[in-house]
Order: structure tokens, then sequence, then C-alpha cells
């Protein structure tokens, strides 16, 4: 980890750091979550109207990530009893139900573990990042977003399905892909690999950038 006065930045292949809180749906313990992969965003606050719109569109989304086996998980700096009154707020004025905990992070521990406070931005919220964390409690990617704009959903859906995708094949997946595109196949290790790949059918460009469908 890369550590400062406002906590430490996480690295990707690393295990995720662990943390015990306090949520919306009682306490959470990351590594107690093994067996599933997780998504952990945070947001700046409660109550504030971009962050409105992003619960929404997340809320929209939690059946599709829970069938892929993922935990979806929010955090701010807010009590838990913040959490509550919002998203009864947001189920009584958006008719919106919010099925996922959020992390009470009231005492900035999570927040500092993950590198949330950025104080270009701000010192007292956190910014708006991403965290995906494999089955093994691994991360795996985390992007990062300023205050002033919303996340676009769908690219976390992808870059879910991505990962899992490249898990589960042993392949890499190239700029743009969609689910059910094709897939890059590995580069080869030496001349054989080289020779082998070839002549197994793969849609080649070049000797080192081939596609094939899964």
């Amino acid at each position: 980890m890369c550590v400062g006065d406002f906590g430490s930045m996480p690295i990707l292949g690393e295990p995720a750091p662990d943390f015990e809180a306090l949520t919306t749906s009682g306490v959470i313990k990351l590594s107690d979550l093994k067996g599933k992969w997780v998504v952990m965003f945070s947001h700046p606050a409660d109550f504030t109207p971009v962050c409105t719109t992003e619960f929404m569109a997340f809320a929209g989304v939690a059946d599709e990530l829970k069938s892929m086996n993922v935990q979806l998980m929010g955090l701010s700096i807010d009590s838990v009893h913040s959490h509550l009154a919002w998203i009864k707020n947001v189920k009584d004025k958006m008719g919106v139900d919010i099925p996922f905990p959020i992390i009470a992070d009231l005492d900035m521990k999570v927040a500092k573990k993950y590198g949330m406070i950025h104080p270009g931005q701000s010192s007292t919220a956190t910014i708006r990042t991403v965290f995906f964390i494999d089955d093994k409690g691994i991360l795996r990617a985390m992007i990062y977003y300023p205050l002033s704009n919303g996340r676009y959903i769908p690219e976390i859906i992808r870059l879910v399905k991505a990962l899992q995708t490249s898990d589960k094949y042993g392949v890499a997946t190239p700029a743009n892909w969609q689910p059910g595109d094709k897939v890059v196949v590995p580069a080869p290790k030496n001349k054989a690999e080289m020779d082998k790949r070839l002549s197994e059918g793969y849609e080649c460009k070049d000797w080192y950038l081939c596609f094939k469908q899964i």
C-alpha cells in the first residue's frame, strides 16, 4: 500500500484491506464475504442529488449483480441513522428501494484504508470510488471519480463480467469488449506456443494478437 496523511492506496492483485463495519444491514466483515465477489463504492454524502441518482441506478442493477455472485455495498462518512433516513426518503419520494448495505464510516477507517479521501476534492467526504474484489478477497480493479460527476453503471457491470470471463477462460478482453464478443488469447511465451496458436484456428491479426470466440 502507498500510505499518506489521508490513508492508504490499495494495490491491485493484493488482498483487499479487511475491515469490520456497521451498515444498514448490520455489522459486516469483508473477509466473511469470501466466496462472493464484492463491488464496494463510496459516495460523498447522503441527501445529495448526484449520489441519489447513483443509488437509484445501483438499485436497478442489484439483482443482476446478485445473479453474478456479487455483493454490492455502498459507503460514506455518514451515520447509519443518516443512511436509514436517506434510503427511506428515496423509497418514499422516488419509489426506489435500496436493497444493498451501506457502510457507516464515521471514523473514516475504511475510507482511509482504501484511499477514498482526496484533499484536493474534499478532506471531509469520500470521492466516488468503486472497488472490485474477487471471490478470493483479492482487489482486482478500482475506479475513481470526482465529486462532480456520477458513475456510468453499465461500465461497472461490464468490468465485473470481463474479470469473471478472464478468470474462467484464461483470456483477456480487448478495448470496448462486451459479453459475447471475441476475447484476446494471451500472447505466446515462446516460439513453440507461437507456432501452435497459428495452427489452432484463432483469428490472428499477427502472431502476438489473436482472438477467439468463447
